[in-house]
């Protein structure tokens, strides 16, 4: 009789590409591709503009991590969700032509969303258990470039069949390229894990009266808050402030979050106290072991404030060269300069990184990172006149082609410099989980880092247009500066 061959599993050089792909096309499709869908399709821009909802899995999904630690392993609940988005995709598909399809896509979305965030987490995790310290920072530029294909794959192929042949045909055609990368990996994703309890003791767990009652609670306050943001007293407190324009339920869910965090900081001795007593409590030791730990203050300042002026100029760059007359120009500079150079800026902070280690290249990378932001101020400067003239204009004058040449290749830079400080960063987050809770503490710190995102594209708008550009840049470049003094006292950085 004959034995089966054992089956070949993936090589890293693939895997790692092919599960970060199926990270980014989700994303996208929930979060960018459902507003050009809806808009399509006639809504108005403030229903539109509930779709920011569909983020909001993202902003939470550390609450549910540490069940992916827990139960089953990181491969189970990668293609378990997977499997289940290609349906709910091509379920999309069959539902669009629908007279009701507007909510039924609505709710499908929302599903979608949390979802992919649990998928996100799977993967995360799925990559630290797979390899080692240095393979996780020699194949980072392989997932950065596998998330952003998989986004141009989104807003480039599929919206363009949604908008040409129609909708049905768009969604169908995701679900099956999604289908196709599920079967891969079901066949060819290696086995590396052991699981703790197995998947089939989660719902048992859940069902828990402590688990049921924490649930109640999170849900009955997140509609409180959702009733607070829409009565007449937040309505009144927006037109007297118009920042509060700019917080949205989202951003406000993140900031209550952040709170919870620094006082769990502030009570950690306590709580630790409080576990230490009730060793069986899985859920509440991930939370407590992220933040017990040598200089938790600094690690957490750090995670929060290293991209704060990155950030600032991500979230003004594109109104900066709209402004400067470069409307014609913008598409060929972001996809054609901008995409390639963050993507070899990511594989080449990876593979600097695993090959002198982290404590040698943060520096040099985050110099390069927040030092761009000097460049776009004193490209501002030099451009003034321009700007003076072109912004707001629908017929701007054109800019000199040594101009032009100037606003490609510091953009170039910048796109090239934020993916070295990428590599850092994503590089400390897996040095910081732990190994019973990789999951789950890379889902706290990547909710963190996104934190700073949040807040700066939030206020970034008002600081522009109050300070002009210039200034602008240079008051992020000095905001950048208290995430690098994080540098001296940071630790785990020199770990091999």
């Amino acid at each position: 009789m004959k034995t089966q061959a054992p089956r070949r599993a993936a090589s890293p050089l693939l895997w790692a590409f092919t599960t970060y792909f199926t990270e980014g096309f989700p994303y996208t499709i929930f979060r960018t591709i459902s507003s050009v869908f809806f808009r399509d399709r006639g809504m108005s821009l403030e229903a539109i503009g509930l779709t920011s909802l569909f983020g909001l899995p993202w902003v939470v999904k550390f609450l549910w991590s540490p069940q992916i630690d827990h139960f089953g392993t990181k491969r189970q609940w990668l293609l378990i969700t997977q499997g289940v988005l290609v349906t709910l995709i091509l379920a999309t598909a069959l539902v669009t032509p629908l007279p009701w399809a507007i909510p039924a896509v609505v709710t499908l979305f929302f599903i979608g969303s949390c979802l992919a965030a649990t998928h996100d987490i799977a993967i995360d995790g799925y990559y630290m258990e797979a390899l080692d310290v240095a393979g996780q920072a020699k194949f980072l530029g392989y997932r950065v470039m596998a998330y952003r294909i998989a986004m141009m794959t989104g807003t480039g192929i599929i919206v363009t069949i949604g908008t040409t042949l129609g909708w049905p045909l768009a969604f169908a055609g995701a679900g099956l390229l999604l289908l196709g990368f599920f079967l891969f990996h079901l066949r060819f994703l290696p086995r590396c894990e052991t699981e703790r309890q197995p998947l089939s003791a989660l719902l048992p767990a859940l069902l828990k009266l402590k688990t049921v009652g924490l649930a109640t609670i999170i849900a009955l306050s997140l509609l409180g808050l959702r009733a607070a943001l829409e009565s007449a007293a937040y309505a009144e407190l927006r037109q007297t402030v118009p920042l509060f324009n700019r917080l949205n339920f989202a951003a406000w869910i993140g900031l209550l979050l952040f709170l919870g965090l620094i006082l769990v900081l502030l009570w950690r001795r306590r709580l630790h106290a409080w576990i230490m007593a009730r060793p069986e409590s899985f859920y509440a030791s991930a939370f407590i072991s992220f933040m017990d730990r040598e200089r938790t203050g600094v690690v957490l300042a750090f995670i929060v404030l290293v991209r704060t002026g990155e950030f600032m100029l991500s979230s003004m760059a594109a109104p900066f060269l709209i402004d400067l007359g470069l409307k014609v120009h913008y598409g060929w500079i972001s996809a054609g300069i901008g995409l390639p150079a963050s993507i070899a800026g990511a594989m080449a902070g990876g593979a600097l990184i695993a090959r002198h280690g982290l404590k040698k290249m943060i520096w040099p990378f985050l110099i390069a990172q927040n030092g761009t932001l000097l460049l776009y101020m004193a490209m501002a400067h030099h451009l003034r006149g321009v700007l003076a003239i072109n912004t707001g204009k629908p017929l701007p004058a054109p800019l000199s082609s040594s101009g032009l040449l100037l606003v490609a290749g510091v953009h170039g830079f910048e796109q090239f410099a934020g993916g070295l400080g990428t590599a850092v960063l994503m590089t400390y987050l897996m040095r910081i989980c732990r190994q019973e809770f990789k999951a789950a503490h890379y889902a706290i710190g990547s909710g963190l880092m996104s934190m700073s995102g949040l807040y700066a594209g939030i206020l970034s708008g008002f600081l522009a247009a109050w300070l002009g550009y210039a200034n602008f840049f240079g008051l992020s470049f000095l905001l950048s500066l208290p995430g690098m003094a994080m540098v001296f006292r940071l630790p785990h950085l020199d770990q091999r």
